[in-house]
């Protein structure tokens, strides 16, 4: 029986290809590839979340349903606008130039997020500070010179050098870390801080070296820090199929993607546009068509709300909004994500997460038959918008072929999506729901927590999922998985992650490369904060 099973693992995927498509398979095939060929065309400029490019591909899926009478069940017809904010950033006419050459944000320097605003024109040198000019401060320097005093603050620090520099004529400061000490030193958009007497900013070790390798050199420095708030909005698309039944099963996909890497969440390092055929252009026709589909004939025991989410890569921002703000009130059954399920091959079966999510869910697929290779996943949760709803205490199922090397790089397009295996997938969750029909509604059932992002690997991990769109200073969990360190440690959802040794976590992005500092063994210590309380625990990986 075991060689039986194997072969046949290893040949599905070629009878897969190799079946005869009916006229309707044919249809589906190219319905998906005209889908795909649009949303990942350079047109729509890659998708990003609130960009125009987003609203095409939005004002396209609404047209697709305005097409075939789906009922509209956003705010605003079929939309659902809702807001990003982009927190606290310099300005475009912000800039450094040093002996006339100009620096580059981020990778050359970046201001302290609560750095005092103005124009600088200074004739300066790093040896010799005087009034009316830049003045310098190496951090390790002032590191090493309260290593013994528990009381330090490197951000108190700032406060009051700037100050006392501003007394002395400062025009601003400017800072670098000689060594190798920690100086935690970083950019927090959401900070709240009162601002600094004088613009205060961190050049990195390399651009130090570069500008200014020579201390007893003068240095011609022209610069301009000032600061807005930013936001911008995003879109989700919501239909409806009215069936007058009980409950309601939602069928969703993320619409966005990276756009040109504005928000820095891309795997490659270049200017080009991150098209996203597969993520998710490949979701997003699945769903299309499938919506076709039932609003022409749809199992009767359940209605069917249509879901299409924008700010997906940027923390689940659109799933996470709609279930603060629904647009729809009635009785939720279970739901369905579709996201990435382009590049179904024998490397890249089908996996279905969210197996465990409900009790039901094992008889159900096991009536459910496909050629597909498909690997089940019991997570609930995951790097996708049905850990949102999952999240909520609803049963949920994850459609996902994998990972790739295009995965958030400008190669993601789309002719290298297998549209024949798109459509078996599309078959295969259009019989999913057809067999789930006479269930009523599912139970739910807790699961493990699914590790974080879709190809992100560390050497360690605390074994949480970190709630995205937290805009508060840390890291708040919104889930523990079993097992894990975390939850021996006895951490819990809602609690904030604040330090991870020397290193302190103002978010997200902070905590991913505070992880990626330790090794399987290291021994540290972690500060949370509970509600008011702050507490810290001592740890090993």
């Amino acid at each position: 029986m075991r060689k039986i099973s194997l072969l046949v693992l290893l040949l599905a995927p070629v009878l897969l290809m190799a079946q005869k498509l009916t006229r309707a398979d044919k249809v589906l095939v190219q319905q998906l590839q005209n889908h795909i060929k649009f949303l990942a065309s350079d047109e729509l400029e890659g998708r990003r979340a609130g960009s125009v490019g987003e609203q095409k591909a939005v004002d396209y899926i609404v047209a697709q349903y305005q097409s075939i009478g789906l009922k509209p069940m956003g705010t605003d017809g079929f939309i659902q606008a809702f807001p990003i904010d982009e927190g606290k950033r310099l300005t475009a006419s912000s800039f450094i130039k040093v002996n006339k050459q100009p620096l580059e944000l981020t990778k050359d320097f970046f201001p302290l997020s609560n750095s005092g605003s103005g124009n600088i024109t200074s004739r300066a040198s790093v040896s010799l500070n005087e009034s009316k000019q830049v003045w310098f401060r190496d951090l390790q320097d002032v590191l090493e010179e309260n290593t013994s005093n528990p009381h330090f603050d490197i951000n108190q620090w700032v406060v009051t050098a700037s100050n006392e520099l501003k007394g002395k004529g400062a025009t601003a400061l400017f800072l670098h870390n000689s060594g190798t000490l920690v100086d935690n030193i970083q950019y927090y958009k959401f900070d709240t801080a009162k601002a600094l007497a004088i613009p205060v900013v961190y050049f990195t070790k390399d651009a130090w070296t570069k500008y200014f390798k020579d201390e007893v050199e003068t240095y011609d420095i022209n610069a301009n820090i000032e600061f807005e708030h930013a936001t911008r909005t995003a879109h989700n698309v919501a239909a409806f199929i009215d069936n007058k039944a009980a409950n309601t099963v939602i069928i969703g996909a993320h619409l966005d993607h990276l756009g040109y890497n504005e928000d820095h969440n891309a795997l490659d390092i270049n200017d080009n546009i991150r098209n996203g055929a597969d993520d998710n252009a490949s979701g997003t026709a699945a769903l299309i068509e499938m919506a076709k589909s039932l609003v022409k004939k749809s199992p009767k025991n359940n209605n069917y709300l249509i879901l299409h989410f924008s700010g997906e890569e940027l923390g689940l921002f659109g799933s996470k909004y709609w279930l603060e703000h629904p647009t729809f009130k009635g009785n939720l059954n279970y739901m369905i994500n579709l996201d990435m399920v382009g590049r179904y091959d024998t490397a890249h079966k089908l996996t279905v997460g969210g197996f465990g999510t409900s009790s039901k869910w094992a008889e159900i697929l096991a009536k459910t038959p496909t050629s597909l290779i498909t690997h089940y996943d019991s997570a609930g949760a995951g790097p996708s918008d049905h850990a949102s709803f999952y999240r909520k205490d609803m049963p949920v199922l994850f459609m996902f072929t994998g990972s790739h090397s295009d995965y958030h790089k400008a190669t993601d397009d789309w002719d290298k999506v297998n549209y024949i295996a798109e459509s078996s997938i599309v078959r295969y969750v259009q019989t999913i729901i057809k067999n789930t029909d006479g269930y009523g509604k599912l139970d739910f059932l807790k699961t493990r927590e699914a590790a974080m992002g879709k190809s992100t690997k560390f050497k360690v991990t605390l074994g949480v999922m970190p709630d995205y769109a937290f805009t508060g200073a840390g890291v708040r969990i919104d889930g523990v998985s079993p097992g894990k360190t975390g939850e021996k440690l006895g951490l819990k959802a809602g609690d904030v992650l604040v330090k991870l040794g020397d290193y302190k976590l103002l978010d997200v992005m902070g905590y991913m490369e505070a992880l990626s500092k330790f090794n399987k063994g290291d021994k540290t210590v972690l500060t949370i904060k509970r509600a008011t309380e702050e507490l810290s625990f001592n740890m090993q990986f």
